[in-house]
């Protein structure tokens, strides 16, 4: 029987080999206090490694051998509730008699302890038989631990520091029902007028003078939107359209859905408009739903909403990484699959020059993006639990405390790093390696009987999703360069740091390593330099003696990052490239046998460096001057 864990040599080698689990498991197990807890790291590892082996076969056979009956049978919506497919009920009853659910969460409410590392990895598991599937899976336990990094962040959560536990928390009861596997949550932001641009939500949260609240108003686009719990966006200030809505007056709310009532009706508090009929991830939910003075819970304090906001997205973009990771698995396999059995010309396709430097590609890239995702998702859990075990100060040893604020802002700083470069590239490519599938395929490749068209489907809504392709790379690009303005002297520092290691290190990798990390610092370089220029042409109208703090200070990404924003993109996929060589390169230091794949990886991305290079240093002029022409000509126009 097929194992989608067992037959992956590169996800068993992480397990065993790639990722240092002794610092994550201490900090999951909080420090090995509580009775309950796991003996000691090889216990840890060896039951990670059964969860990842029984998820491996449930989604092999529950979800992969299914995957096209799942396709087929759309939810629907009878008598105002969702009505999924068959072959999806039964995979979610599986994982709920396996227990699937209780994963990430605290022994004490229920759960399993076990990382979310290991959670991610086995969402890549279970995209690979199909993605719809892990989108709605994602939202158990990425919701209830996310009522629990509320709870803990609001300070309504109590930790036994002696017993190494949480005592209680806010939401312990919907957390706990969760675990159990009888519900579920959805994050509820969308609006259909505000996606990207939060600014412009405009559902409202009112405090009544019976001291409740209530939210009114349409989201749109909610995935697993038949949820019994919602977070939800909504605004609490007094602003209205036209006079300064904004981010600022944003709050964060549960609110329960709905409640079964002792006779076997349900008695509805939100209600489902519609299921959006979609190209693809049909096995999944994806709601319009209104509120109408809808009772919630506010959660924080008023106007903390988008800051909430932020600890779900980034972890759920963490998982929408490996879901992107899943399909390229499975693209590749399909492919690979084929093209080997299919003849042409007297050899197998695969055979052919073109075909097999196409899989070679895919495989490096596949290879290259788990990397980077597990590096990712362990420098985000990483900073989440040390941020937690410091609410343990009184119980820590002197160099427990030591290690938590040595290593609590370099985890911070390299998920705030990774995570967007992240969500960018394992979007893109699945897209692109989902393609390469199809057209590996032929003419059967646009026929549903392979499968081959339904990865494509399934991967178009990655670079969507979880905040957009477009909004990952402004991210990515606003975070670089606002640093090089706070610090040009450690931007120097580096700079010449990586060209000498490109000239003057001792390993040949090394060298070309820190060539891919000085080709972007010139890029970055480039890009600060125009804009400085920009910002001076408005400098030399102020009074001299103001020159000094208008050049180093007050930088409006929006207005004064003009030329970058246009290249953001192009800088997003090279400090992407730095990162996988990175991150290999550290590999490397763990296990020798990974040279092979990061010299594979720089023959490819040295060439594609160099290029998106020249492309940033070279153009764009042109078209900031079609963009600064554009509202002219529309007044032109409109008289």
């Amino acid at each position: 029987m097929s194992n989608y864990f067992t037959d992956n040599e590169d996800l068993r080698w992480y397990v065993d080999r790639g990722i240092d689990w002794a610092p994550l498991i201490e900090a999951t197990e909080y420090g090995f206090r509580a009775p309950d807890a796991m003996k000691d790291v090889p216990e840890a590892i060896a039951f990670y490694r059964e969860v990842l082996e029984s998820i491996g076969e449930l989604a092999a056979k529950y979800v992969g051998e299914r995957s096209a009956a799942m396709d087929r049978q759309h939810p629907h919506v009878v008598d105002g509730e969702v009505v999924e497919g068959e072959a999806v009920r039964r995979a979610f009853d599986v994982f709920r008699e396996n227990e699937l659910h209780k994963m990430v969460f605290p022994r004490e409410l229920g759960g399993l302890n076990v990382p979310l590392l290991v959670y991610y990895l086995s969402g890549e598991l279970i995209a690979r038989g199909d993605v719809g599937a892990m989108t709605h899976f994602s939202f158990h336990a990425g919701i209830g631990m996310a009522m629990l990094a509320y709870s803990i962040y609001e300070g309504t959560t109590r930790f036994d520091v002696q017993g190494g536990k949480i005592a209680s928390t806010r939401f312990q009861a919907q957390i706990e029902e969760i675990v159990r596997g009888d519900a579920w949550g959805c994050m509820v932001i969308t609006e259909p007028d505000a996606g990207s641009d939060m600014a412009r939500l405009r559902a409202r949260g009112t405090l009544g003078e019976d001291g409740q609240w209530r939210i009114s108003g349409q989201k749109i686009f909610i995935t697993s939107g038949h949820a019994k719990y919602h977070l939800v966006i909504a605004r609490t200030d007094d602003a209205v359209e036209g006079e300064g809505l904004g981010l600022d007056g944003l709050s964060m709310f549960l609110v329960q859905a709905y409640e079964d009532l002792p006779d076997g009706k349900r008695q509805r508090f939100v209600t489902i408009d519609r299921v959006e009929d979609k190209l693809g991830h049909n096995s999944s939910v994806t709601a319009a739903l209104t509120y109408e003075d809808t009772p919630a819970q506010l959660i924080g304090a008023r106007g903390e909403g988008f800051k909430y906001m932020l600890v779900l997205m980034n972890n759920a973009r963490v998982g929408v990484s490996f879901e992107g990771i899943g399909i390229i698995e499975a693209a590749l396999r399909l492919a690979r699959e084929y093209a080997s059995g299919r003849r042409s010309m007297g050899k197998a396709i695969a055979q052919h020059e073109m075909i097999a430097d196409y899989l070679d590609e895919m495989e490096t890239d596949l290879l290259a993006l788990r990397a980077l995702a597990v590096a990712s998702a362990y420098a985000e859990e990483s900073a989440q639990k040390l941020g937690i075990l410091q609410r343990f100060e009184g119980a820590l040893s002197d160099a427990e405390k030591q290690r938590v604020e040595r290593e609590l802002p370099r985890v911070r700083a390299r998920s705030r790093r990774f995570t967007p470069l992240l969500k960018y590239i394992t979007a893109e490519k699945a897209v692109e390696h989902a393609r390469r599938c199809v057209q590996i395929h032929g003419g059967v490749g646009y026929t549903k009987e392979y499968g081959a068209e339904k990865l494509l489907r399934d991967a178009l809504v990655l670079p969507i999703y979880e905040g957009t392709s477009q909004i990952q790379s402004l991210m990515a690009m606003k975070d670089t360069l606002n640093g090089i303005v706070k610090d040009p002297g450690g931007f120097a520092r580096r700079s010449a740091q990586q060209a000498l290691r490109a000239r003057t290190a001792a390993d040949p990798l090394e060298r070309r390593v820190a060539k891919v990390q000085s080709l972007c610092r010139g890029a970055e370089r480039s890009l600060v330099a125009r804009t400085a220029i920009d910002k001076l042409g408005g400098v030399r109208r102020l009074p001299i003696g103001q020159w000094k703090g208008a050049l180093t200070k007050n930088w409006d990404p929006k207005r004064d990052f003009a030329i970058a924003m246009l290249h953001a993109e192009r800088l997003t996929r090279m400090l992407t490239d730095e990162a996988i060589c990175e991150v290999l390169w550290e590999q490397c230091q763990r296990d020798p046998a990974r040279r092979a794949l990061l010299e594979r990886f720089l023959d490819r991305c040295e060439l594609r460096d160099e290029l998106l290079f020249k492309e940033i240093t070279t153009t764009g002029a042109k078209m900031l001057a079609k963009i600064a022409a554009q509202p002219e000509a529309i007044a032109q126009a409109a008289e």
